[in-house]
């Protein structure tokens, strides 16, 4: 069976106490219906983590919506050396893939002289 061409993925999982540390110290913004925290990370591939909380809907609404930002992440250049705490909105659901893949990248893309 070939390969996915995203079965390796380009960033780690965190993990939860480093979740917590990007929300507390990370800089906070929203890119269309994702909430981006980003904080320094350690050296090696982005930490990237996805939430989806009850506002977005029921668990088969929030996985859904996890999933396709998971996807999008693959998909996007990810500076190394970061970590990323992504959270959906409900707008995530319904949101055509490319309008939710152009968030993602925008929210993963900022330079460093913020």
């Amino acid at each position: 069976m070939p390969e996915s061409p995203h079965s390796v993925r380009p960033y780690t999982s965190l993990r939860n106490l480093e979740i917590q540390r990007v929300r507390r110290i990370g800089a906070r913004r929203r890119v269309g219906g994702i909430v981006v925290f980003d904080a320094p990370g350690e050296e090696g591939p982005p930490g990237v983590a996805v939430t989806a909380g009850r506002k977005v809907g029921g668990a088969v609404l929030r996985n859904r919506a996890k999933r396709r930002m998971r996807e999008a992440v693959a998909r996007a250049p990810i500076r190394p050396g970061h970590a990323y705490v992504l959270v959906a909105s409900p707008e995530v659901v319904d949101a055509p893939f490319e309008e939710l893949a152009a968030w993602v990248k925008e929210a993963v893309d900022v330079e460093d002289d913020r």
